[in-house]
């Protein structure tokens, strides 16, 4: 059988650190063992030219990427760019572009029309609330880019309700549109004996201490603000409660001293980036999970990477995150309301985690894994080759 050649066009990829980077490597590498030659079309983000990652082949492209220095990951491509996008698509079989708001996936869409190739969109994300004028450029970039990027789209694969409702706003075809939630690699996210006990100390975290993990790019409109003052609300309830905070970003610099000026260091632990080979660990090393997002969340992966470890999650009411919440094993509290989420911390730190974790990770085992992702995937591009 000939192999189907796969161009996948993401605004950025490994080594930058990010969901949709995780969800196009995890996808990518199960493809390749099922006929599929995936090459994955990004812009330059200090890598060479051309580079493979975990045995994916990579193929970069120049763009002006000054929003990244904002927290705003947006490349845009710039004159060179159309001979590697040209290249790439011709020599495809099919287009999957990720992410509609995206310069990079509208040039894909209109080079699959001119050259006749089937043209896939996974759409992962909520709408994101920016501040002031950047959500006015959103909202002007959602109808100027991302509209006809929808438009153009045979299939548009979205990662959770909230996400399908979002798109269907902004004028997609339901028929076009399916729901396919994100995986997780249950060989490497699972409950280890004693997994987290090296992580704490060198963290220096009490073996005692009751660890509310959360893994963010930190910049505040993540929520960061809002966990820093629940983490300084149930510093005063229950000291044995630490937040473990896991990620970096441009606002890294002031939250660390802002957790100084609160006196909260030793319950608000920062340890920045962690590499994707420890973060197994270092979810080992918490008794459950809090996501503080305050907008823009379509399905975020370390909820289901810190689930399959067997950690309950606290969470805030942002996009598609209560859909995958089991019942009894996750409580939802409001965006931007720390006492909330500070209640929802302290009645958890209260929980007997063994027994949680025990039956959660069951249950994780039956419900999600990439594989079933990739077999629902591939389905799609069979029925539009």
């Amino acid at each position: 059988m000939v192999p189907t050649k796969l161009c996948i066009v993401t605004h950025t990829f490994l080594p930058h650190v990010g969901g949709i980077e995780r969800v196009v490597f995890e996808q990518s590498k199960r493809l390749k063992k099922k006929n599929f030659v995936p090459t994955v079309l990004t812009h330059r983000n200090y890598t060479p030219q051309h580079y493979t990652y975990g045995g994916i082949n990579v193929q970069c492209y120049d763009a002006i990427n000054i929003g990244f220095r904002l927290g705003i990951p947006y490349p845009i491509p710039n004159v060179t760019s159309a001979k590697p996008f040209l290249e790439v698509v011709k020599a495809s079989d099919l287009i999957h572009a990720h992410g509609h708001p995206y310069l990079s996936s509208l040039m894909a869409a209109k080079l699959a029309k001119r050259y006749k190739k089937p043209f896939v969109l996974t759409q992962h994300n909520t709408f994101i609330d920016y501040s002031g004028i950047w959500e006015t450029v959103e909202k002007v970039n959602d109808l100027a880019v991302g509209k006809p990027t929808l438009l153009a789209a045979e299939k548009i694969i979205v990662i959770s309700q909230a996400t399908r409702n979002y798109v269907l706003r902004l004028g997609a075809d339901p028929e076009r549109v399916q729901v396919i939630y994100n995986g997780v690699d249950l060989e490497r996210f699972k409950p280890m004996k004693h997994g987290g006990t090296a992580v704490r100390e060198k963290l220096g975290i009490p073996q005692h201490a009751v660890v509310a993990a959360t893994v963010r790019r930190l910049v505040y409109k993540n929520g960061i603000d809002t966990l820093l003052e629940a983490a300084n609300i149930t510093a005063k309830k229950n000291p044995n409660l630490v937040y473990l905070v896991i990620g970096k970003g441009p606002d890294s610099a002031d939250v660390k001293s802002r957790a100084a000026h609160l006196g909260i260091e030793d319950n608000f632990v920062l340890a920045g980036f962690v590499s994707d080979e420890d973060l197994p660990s270092f979810y080992n090393a918490a008794d459950f999970f809090v996501l503080p997002s305050k907008s823009g969340e379509g399905l975020p992966l370390v909820a289901l990477e810190a689930m399959a470890c067997g950690l309950p999650i606290v969470a805030t009411a942002v996009g598609g995150i209560g859909e995958i919440l089991v019942e009894g094993f996750g409580q939802i509290v409001p965006p931007n309301n720390p006492e909330a989420l500070a209640q929802a911390s302290l009645a958890y730190a209260e929980s007997d985690f063994a027994d949680i974790k025990t039956k959660l990770r069951l249950i994780m085992t039956k419900k999600y894994s990439w594989d079933v992702n990739v077999a629902k995937l591939m389905k799609i591009y069979q029925e539009i080759i």
